[in-house]
């Protein structure tokens, strides 16, 4: 029997371990989650949950238990701790892949994995994954590295190394890397499963030329009940004008060159990042990792740019199929601030591989403009130097030819609706007469020409009064797959930081661009409706003809080159196209905004 005072120990000891680290804010009374559990590992698996990658349905009685703990990883840790660590998964791969043979002469590779305060089920079904569909003589070993994780219940035996003060995912890489002996390394996020025959179709094309880098097709493994759901294949990854990595689809250009088969590798100018195959050697010889990035983020488009303008190539591979944990939002800490440390990397990146695009960068980020003139990349310079790179522009020309970013060859600015006969009308109709610029559709380049080489003098135009004026702009960006989008008109922002959804690129064969990848798009069919007008919208950018417009200076009318409708600002302040008339509403102009 315990003393009086060996009990208060005891008490003290308990209240100790149940000291509060988070407060549940989601709805309901459900508790707020201690050190201990944090530190408990509750994984017990139950015959056939999860297996083949179906979703995992938690029992009502336990629902409440599964929002709790939902909050420490922001997912269902409830579900994981469910499924056996080597579960079954269906296998995704197209039919010509699974009969695909390969060298038995592969290089041998490390798999490395950082992790940081990662739950227990979900980062051992990452290794197991691993383990059991790699083929063994291609797997050379598997690296854990732990980013100074605080909780305790990761005794992994296996080979872990560990950081003893946060640093983030770039450091620990580094790490990794450095005790790697494979021929090949693997970056994997510590909250994956490797699908069947995901490895020999990397280590293939990194033999073909060790100056690829090879990803997978990255599929979904849902952050609510655990399914396994394959992705679609054809996307490829770029970034917005915030550098921020979004995933597009293949052009039907594009498409059509794959169409004798569609298993092809194919490039992609950006890589996600968080998993990837690389020739160890190679990784080395271009710089490995910017080491003065910190915790998270920007990494993979340093990365993806240096291997691009330094001579190397960046694959998406449809043969190989990994998933991945994709939460909507992020458990994890940055030291010093999540903005402070994006925007430091993403400075460090414009400021050695964007050259005068870094300007338009810094230009709509105050943060990281600010950031950007104490960080010193000269040591990322010189090595720029030494691999002998190529510039941006060799980038956005021939790796991402369908970007929509602003070169001397396009508009960049401000598409404004005035008033026909107003002042400002007036003035930018005098503008155009004395420009000989021709209405026929081939006038595009030397309107562009004409309306850059005088910014400063359509500006004046304006007065800096946009008090009553109306701009074509586009709906904020809905994340990472965002495919469209409504256009609006809405009184013209005054400042650069709030202007983004306002800015436009105009190319040459007349497609209007956004940011997002979004293209103004309107029904070919619209002169054969029995309505009035046809709704305008943003749609993903394509080659399509739904996507040319022609512009007439002497009216200052935009007009659906298709349908020959002119774009009309309607009663809702939503664009449409309607019969080109004298109505007051289809006159529009272009502000041009210096962006270098």
């Amino acid at each position: 029997m315990l003393t009086l005072q060996t009990q208060g120990k005891v008490r003290k000891l308990r209240e100790k371990s149940r000291v509060i680290v988070g407060h549940y804010i989601g709805p309901g009374n459900l508790g707020n989650i201690s050190k201990s559990d944090l530190n408990t590992n509750n994984f017990s698996p139950i015959p056939g949950e999860g297996e083949n990658g179906k979703p995992v349905a938690i029992p009502v009685k336990d629902m409440v238990k599964m929002q709790q703990v939902f909050q420490i990883n922001r997912f269902n840790l409830l579900a994981s701790d469910r499924i056996s660590l080597n579960r079954t998964l269906p296998d995704v791969r197209r039919v010509k892949c699974i009969e695909r043979k390969y060298s038995k002469n592969l290089p041998s590779t490390s798999v490395i994995v950082v992790f940081h305060n990662e739950a227990w089920s979900v980062l051992l079904r990452t290794v197991w994954s691993v383990i059991t569909r790699s083929p063994k003589n291609f797997l050379k070993e598997i690296i854990l590295v732990d980013d100074a994780s605080e909780r305790t219940t990761l005794p992994v035996k296996t080979r872990i190394f560990r950081l003893q003060v946060r640093e983030g995912l770039v450091a620990a890489r580094l790490l990794g890397a450095q005790h790697a002996k494979g021929d090949v390394l693997i970056f994997l996020d510590a909250h994956c499963e490797c699908s069947p025959g995901w490895l020999e179709p990397l280590l293939a094309e990194i033999q073909k030329d060790r100056r690829k880098v090879a990803c997978p097709v990255i599929d979904i493994i849902s952050d609510d009940n655990f399914s396994y759901v394959k992705s679609f294949e054809l996307h490829w990854g770029a970034f917005n004008w915030q550098l921020h990595f979004r995933w597009f689809a293949l052009e039907s250009s594009e498409l059509l060159k794959r169409r004798n088969d569609i298993t092809t590798p194919f490039r992609t100018p950006v890589m996600a990042g968080g998993l990837f195959a690389i020739d160890r050697e190679y990784f080395y010889e271009i710089g490995a990792y910017d080491r003065a990035m910190k915790i998270w983020g920007g990494e993979n488009m340093e990365l993806s740019f240096r291997v691009w303008q330094c001579g190397g190539e960046i694959e998406i591979v449809p043969c190989s199929h990994v998933g991945h944990l994709f939460r909507k939002s992020s458990p994890y800490t940055f030291p010093g601030g999540v903005n402070e440390i994006l925007n430091k990397n993403l400075a460090r990146v414009a400021l050695v591989w964007m050259d005068e695009w870094s300007e338009f960068f810094f230009k709509f980020n105050s943060v990281a403009s600010r950031i950007g003139k104490f960080e010193n990349v000269t040591d990322r310079l010189a090595l720029r130097s030494t691999l002998k790179c190529r510039d941006f522009e060799w980038y956005l020309t021939e790796v991402w030819p369908q970007h929509f970013f602003p070169t001397d060859d396009r508009f960049f600015g401000r598409i404004l609706q005035i008033a026909t006969g107003s002042k400002l009308y007036v003035a930018y109709k005098n503008f155009l007469r004395g420009s000989r610029v021709s209405g026929s559709g081939g006038y595009w380049m030397n309107l562009i020409r004409l309306i850059n080489n005088n910014t400063d003098k359509l500006h004046n135009l304006l007065d800096g009064d946009y008090k009553n004026v109306l701009c074509l702009m586009r709906s904020a960006s809905n994340g990472a797959f965002n495919q469209f989008g409504q256009a609006t008109l809405e009184l013209c922002e005054t400042t650069p930081q709030n202007s983004l959804t306002q800015m436009f690129v105009v190319t040459k064969e007349g497609k209007i661009m956004t940011d997002e990848n979004l293209c103004i798009d309107a029904s070919e069919k619209a002169a054969e409706s029995t309505n009035n007008s046809t709704m305008v919208r943003l749609i993903t950018c394509s080659d399509t003809v739904r996507q040319s417009w022609l512009y007439d200076p002497a009216k200052l009318k935009i007009i659906h080159k298709v349908s020959n409708f002119c774009l009309h600002a309607a009663q809702k302040n939503e664009p449409v196209i309607e019969k080109c008339s004298q109505q007051l509403d289809q006159s529009w102009i272009f502000i041009p905004h210096p962006w270098k």
